[in-house]
């Protein structure tokens, strides 16, 4: 049985994969993949984002090597980036929470 970061890397990488696949390069997110993921996997997170140039903003920030697709390891970036705020959030809602009580 995997370990809880064993599963979540196996859904990260099925995640992206189940979304490159559908057009072009099967190993890449083209524009249009990367906004289904995005608004599929990541909608709750950017609902508050009203930017129409979200998506042409977070591809042009990950697609470190210019070739208008972001790879496996250029969507690992924006996770990863995901992930610290999130947490950079918790814990300071947990401090506010510790200097309440």
């Amino acid at each position: 049985m995997p370990s809880q970061l064993e599963g979540a890397m196996d859904s990260l990488i099925h995640v992206f994969h189940n979304y490159s696949g559908k057009e072009g390069d099967k190993y890449k997110l083209n524009k249009g993949e990367l906004k289904e993921l995005l608004q599929s996997e990541l909608g709750n997170f950017l609902a508050s984002q009203k930017d129409p140039s979200l998506v042409d903003n977070i591809m042009k920030d990950l697609d470190s090597n210019k070739d208008n697709e972001v790879d496996f390891n250029e969507f690992v970036i924006l996770v990863a980036a995901l992930t610290v705020a999130c947490n950079e959030f918790f814990e300071e809602q947990l401090r506010k929470e510790a200097k309440g009580k």
